[in-house]
């Protein structure tokens, strides 16, 4: 681990970064080490954590083979906040916990990241964060703008009102037993999840939704690499 702890007038709050992916959608090529206008996909999701007030350590789950490179990248980009760079599980449910358990033990609150949502902002997570303490698991989210259609075998059963669908963004901000008491009992009951979202709901608790960006995507294809681009572009970054 390398940083130093910064006075703090929050929770403690740890970032858990979920880098231990395969990249099979990206074409086999490590998404996380592609780069926007110079800098690697995941050193601009890191950058933006270690920016944030409200977060005080980052923890990065990897593929073994990408501990060294991954550490090697925090020192060269001069992340601020202590990392620690630690191996991920087999699935993304078990990455997060095996990143929440390696977190400081006076954590409060957890904020899960995809490594692959370099566009984030400070503002958007600031948010999450504050919605987190009140309500103890929170998320971003957009609105769907495409009709969903649910099907079966290539035929259509039904199309859900749009309405109330939404498209749930990172990072997902967590009470920290909360989270480890919810990813435990999926792994344990062999659930499939997604999201992290959907492991505090399956404990039967509520998660609040706040405000999303359409900017805030997650790079799995070599065209959202290029849509990322452009928005960067916009940005004037």
């Amino acid at each position: 681990m390398f940083g130093k702890h910064q006075k703090r007038t929050h929770p403690y709050c740890a970032a858990l970064i979920a880098a231990a992916g395969s990249s099979t959608r990206y074409g086999g090529e490590n998404k996380l080490l592609q780069t926007l206008d110079g800098i690697p996909v995941l050193v601009r999701t890191l950058l933006t954590i270690d920016r944030v007030e409200g977060i005080d350590e980052i923890v990065i789950a990897a593929r073994e083979d990408e501990l060294l490179p991954y550490a090697e990248l925090c020192k060269t980009f001069g992340l601020r906040k202590p990392v620690k760079v630690i191996v991920g599980g087999a699935t993304r449910t078990e990455s997060v916990l095996r990143a929440a358990l390696e977190a400081s033990p006076e954590t409060e609150f957890f904020a899960v990241q995809d490594g692959a949502r370099p566009l984030v902002t400070v503002e958007l997570i600031d948010e999450v964060l504050d919605a987190a303490r009140v309500y103890l698991a929170a998320a971003p989210a957009v609105p769907v703008r495409d009709t969903i259609k649910v099907a079966h075998d290539g035929i259509v059963e039904r199309t859900p009102d749009r309405s109330a669908l939404f498209a749930v963004q990172t990072p997902q901000v967590f009470a920290a037993d909360l989270l480890k008491a919810a990813l435990q009992s999926a792994i344990a009951g062999g659930a499939t999840i997604t999201d992290d979202c959907s492991a505090v709901e399956r404990m039967g608790k509520e998660v609040h939704l706040t405000e999303g960006s359409e900017e805030n995507i997650k790079i799995t294809t070599p065209v959202d690499l290029a849509i990322a681009e452009a928005i960067l572009q916009r940005r004037g970054e």
